[in-house]
């Protein structure tokens, strides 16, 4: 079952658009029909149904005045035509009017996906697959991504050791314990054999365990994992491997569905980066946050690396996530609710670091606390600090003004370069002689005159630092008693170097 609201914004991306609406956004669907020409309509009242083999518009107001259907999609270009719409007031269809050139099968492919796989109740919930296996190997079940975040678990918990209740409380299975089954062999386990595996009680917290791999072909997947004090008779095992295939397939269906989710989600954010709306729609407050933005590399692999940041960061499969993210280009965006301390989109960043391989090294920018109005801002401010980091996480409340060097240096830098001046001056000294005035007046500069702060930062004694400033005073007059001219050699300092 899924809102006629989320189908729109999923098709959106297909070059859809919602003609009119008699019951709102909010009608459920919860399946899929196609229109036979040389059939009577069948849809029910939940269905789409999709208009193949309609070809004008008098066609069009016939099909969907007659039809039960919550739902209608035709194809064509807006705006639509009156005919079909008082017919779709008639019968109370919501009418979509899709690109021509969107081809009939794609269409039904991704409408079938989210209505039909995005199903969460009975026989076609994962916790229900975690309540049967549950039933009939006799423990706690949970099932889990390959990163070990818990997807689903049992009703059953009863008499669980703590590191099931850490790990269901915390969605994840706690490092320490993580560490013990990797020691033990598990996860080797897991990447080789389908078999069910029995873990013995590791340490005081993590007792017994029985695990198996779920996997779709030969791409892992996950795992089930279900506490029992010792090993289980073989029909037990048995269906402990049934239970990881059922698993897998919720899980690939679950995937795509997510795929397309994905795609909605970025599509939406990429326009609240724009002008600040679809807040609502993304479930996301109007005040108190803040756009961060990175940039993942993994030596030549950047665009892969950037790929894999999106998938974690976007990754839930149910669970409550705190932001909303989006891959434009090669930059990764995610709108985050943290307010005035950006404490918490510093530990986002962190979390995201985790799921990441080690091999992937992570630049971040965050921008300052934004409204609604302000997250196109927001999102300069942290290209802005992105331009400047290093590996750890730069903030704009704490690097403002870095970044207002920055910008005006790129100002300066756009119009005429001076060519005489004190900075202009020392960088032609040092590019015939091979000297390093002008960063070490930078430096100088930097440490606000000190000068053992200053040969601290260049790796030199400080008597080395003055006499290179007396040397530097013969090539050119230093003004550096005026704290305008200071400031002008400093942003010439940032063109230059």
């Amino acid at each position: 079952m899924v809102a006629l609201d989320r189908l729109v914004d999923v098709l959106g991306s297909l070059g859809t658009h919602l003609s009119c609406a008699p019951r709102g956004r909010d009608v459920e669907l919860r399946g899929v029909a196609l229109h036979d020409p040389a059939e009577p309509a069948t849809a029910a009242p939940d269905d789409v149904l999709l208009g193949l083999g309609v070809p004008t518009p008098t066609a069009a107001a016939r099909l969907v005045g007659s039809t039960a259907a919550a739902a209608v999609v035709l194809h064509g270009r807006p705006p639509l035509d009156e005919r079909v719409i008082a017919a779709a007031k008639r019968s109370g269809a919501a009418v979509l009017l899709v690109e021509p050139s969107v081809p009939w099968g794609q269409l039904a492919n991704v409408a079938q996906t989210l209505v039909l796989g995005g199903r969460r109740k009975g026989s076609g919930d994962l916790f229900a697959v975690a309540d049967a296996i549950a039933a009939v190997v006799g423990g706690p079940v949970t099932i889990e991504d390959q990163q070990s975040r818990v997807l689903a678990y049992s009703y059953r918990q009863q008499g669980v050791d703590q590191v099931r209740v850490q790990t269901i409380l915390g969605r994840r299975v706690p490092e320490e314990a993580r560490q013990a089954l990797d020691e033990y062999g598990v996860f080797t386990h897991l990447s080789r054999s389908d078999e069910p595996l029995f873990v013995p009680k590791l340490t005081d917290q993590l007792g017994g365990r029985l695990v198996a791999a779920v996997r779709a072909g030969r791409e892992l997947l996950g795992s089930v994992w279900v506490e029992v004090d010792q090993d289980v008779d073989p029909a037990r095992h048995a269906a402990l491997a049934d239970g990881a295939r059922t698993a897998a397939l919720h899980l690939l269906r679950a995937r795509a569905s997510a795929d397309l989710e994905r795609q909605a989600e970025a599509d939406l954010v990429i326009g609240a980066l724009d002008s600040g709306a679809n807040l609502p729609r993304l479930g996301l407050p109007s005040t108190d946050l803040r756009v961060i933005a990175v940039q993942a590399h993994a030596g030549e692999g950047e665009h892969g690396a950037a790929l894999l940041a999106f998938e974690r960061a976007t990754a839930g499969f149910g669970w409550s996530r705190p932001g909303r993210s989006a891959l434009f280009g090669n930059v990764l965006y995610t709108v985050l609710p943290c307010g005035d301390d950006p404490a918490a989109a510093i530990d986002w960043v962190r979390s995201l670091r985790r799921e990441l391989p080690p091999e992937v090294v992570l630049e971040t920018g965050i921008g300052g606390r934004a409204e609604a109005a302000q997250l196109p801002a927001s999102r300069h401010e942290a290209d802005e600090c992105l331009a400047l980091s290093t590996g750890d996480p730069v903030v704009y409340d704490h690097s403002w003004a870095q970044v207002l060097l920055r910008r005006l240096a790129a100002v300066a830098s756009s119009g005429r370069l001076p060519a005489r001046g004190p900075v202009a001056e020392l960088v032609r000294h040092d590019e015939e002689h091979g000297t390093q005035y002008a960063a070490t007046l930078r430096a100088w500069l930097a440490a606000q005159g000190d000068a053992r702060e200053a040969a601290r930062a260049l790796s030199v004694h400080p008597n080395t630092l003055r006499y290179r400033m007396q040397k530097m005073a013969e090539v050119t007059p230093l003004p550096l008693e005026d704290a305008d001219q200071r400031l002008a050699m400093a942003i010439a300092l940032a063109i230059f170097l």
